[in-house]
């Protein structure tokens, strides 16, 4: 798994690259120092996922981030950062980022990158906790026509971006924790969709 490491601060950068390192499926193949170097860098090593600091001189890293995906869509970009910012929550769910971590949160880096590389979104606990109120409860339902979502599995889904356990939902919609269950996995199916946390962000981006 090749990995591109960019941040301005060049002692987190060694840091990163010897945790990295202790992991035998990671390589970590490029280092840079600004949001430039890294536009320049993922178009040179085609790294499979690019984790990235944000907030940096000259060229932030949501900037360099969203020219990135805006030219290679297949992009995964993990971002790691000491700012649990609204705006750059938001903007990293906009452009497309396939996650937002802490950097104190050094013993998930590596599972949230081969969480990523596998396919799924990672966002931290506190990310997650603080999507209700970033992005409000819109009763729109518009993003799911011709999806084929039924109202019952629109139901579920708002309440999987609450927060809310299979047997919490049950009991607030009245079913069987098995029916709640088929229904996430219809969820998933139709929505193309891995787990509760992609219908969660989902949710949030779409609605």
């Amino acid at each position: 798994m090749k990995i591109l490491l960019i941040d301005d601060d060049k002692l987190v950068c060694s840091s990163l690259r010897i945790i990295l390192s202790s992991d035998p499926e990671i390589d970590v193949v490029g280092i840079g120092n600004s949001g430039s170097e890294a536009i320049g860098l993922y178009k040179k090593l085609k790294p499979d996922l690019l984790l990235m600091d944000i907030r940096m001189e000259q060229m932030s890293g949501l900037e360099a981030g969203e020219i990135i995906l805006g030219q290679y869509e297949d992009a995964r970009i993990l971002y790691l950062t000491t700012f649990l910012d609204d705006d750059y929550i938001i903007k990293a769910l906009q452009i497309g980022a396939k996650g937002y971590m802490l950097k104190q949160n050094y013993e998930s880096i590596i599972p949230a990158i081969k969480a990523v590389y596998m396919g799924q979104n990672v966002y931290g606990n506190e990310i997650i906790t603080k999507l209700p109120d970033l992005m409000g409860r819109s009763e729109n339902v518009n993003s799911f026509d011709n999806l084929g979502v039924s109202e019952r599995e629109i139901d579920i889904i708002k309440k999987i971006a609450d927060g809310l356990s299979n047997k919490e939902i049950s009991e607030e919609l009245f079913l069987s924790e098995g029916t709640v269950r088929n229904n996430i996995s219809n969820i998933l199916d139709k929505l193309n969709l891995r787990d509760r946390t992609q219908i969660a962000v989902y949710y949030y981006k779409n609605l």
